[in-house]
């Protein structure tokens, strides 16, 4: 048995604590924001659960805009909530 710690990430939209590969990271990096599949891409990054509820409750609350330390124009964030969906998982 492996003794390996687990990285945890909080969900900016719910603010629940879960490990770091069942989330989806969101990048700001220069004033671009993406998202970030592979964990690994430069600049400061927010954490966001693969659920339609909680993207709803990051947009709401600004999570992302807040978390990334940067202004984001309208039509980027509805393109990271459109590329969003794609990897969303089904609330079970």
């Amino acid at each position: 048995m492996s003794n390996k710690k687990i990285p945890m990430r909080r969900c900016v939209g719910c603010m629940q604590s879960k490990p770091k590969g069942e989330l989806i990271r969101i990048a700001g990096y220069e004033g671009t924001v993406s998202i970030d599949l592979t964990g690994r891409a430069k600049g400061r990054g927010v954490y966001l659960c693969p659920s339609c509820s909680c993207f709803e409750l990051a947009k709401k609350k600004r999570a992302i805009q807040r978390g990334l330390e940067m202004e984001i124009p309208k039509e980027d964030l509805e393109r990271i909530f459109g590329e969003l969906k794609e990897h969303e998982k089904k609330d079970i």
